[in-house]
């Protein structure tokens, strides 16, 4: 919380609040067995789901950050999802685009 506050001179809590608000996913993506295949299908997601997913998330790219200190590699995530760009508001924008594509194909949209 230091270290956040050091980078960005505002309230650390509200930057973790808005780095958790911005990588919250509506939806995701479940393994469905058709027939002999098993396909990823996307299915929408409570809010406790989607933050559980969020944070996960964060951590995930946190530890794929270059550097030693863990404190300073989710500082920096943080501090980055807060302001939309890093690797975990990255992966979220892949889900949501891949979502669109599925419900313009109308794959597996009511499974």
């Amino acid at each position: 919380m230091k270290k956040i506050q050091q980078k960005t001179e505002t309230n650390p809590l509200s930057v973790l609040r808005q780095a958790i608000r911005g990588v919250t996913p509506d939806i995701a993506v479940k393994a469905r067995r058709v027939g002999g295949s098993t396909h990823q299908v996307p299915i929408e997601i409570g809010s406790t789901q989607g933050k559980a997913l969020a944070i996960r998330w964060l951590l995930g790219a946190s530890r794929k950050r270059p550097g030693r200190n863990m404190a300073f590699k989710l500082s920096s995530e943080l501090v980055d999802a807060a302001k939309g760009s890093g690797d975990a508001i990255r992966k979220r924008k892949r889900l949501i685009e891949w979502q669109r594509q599925i419900e313009l194909l109308h794959i597996f949209v009511n499974p």
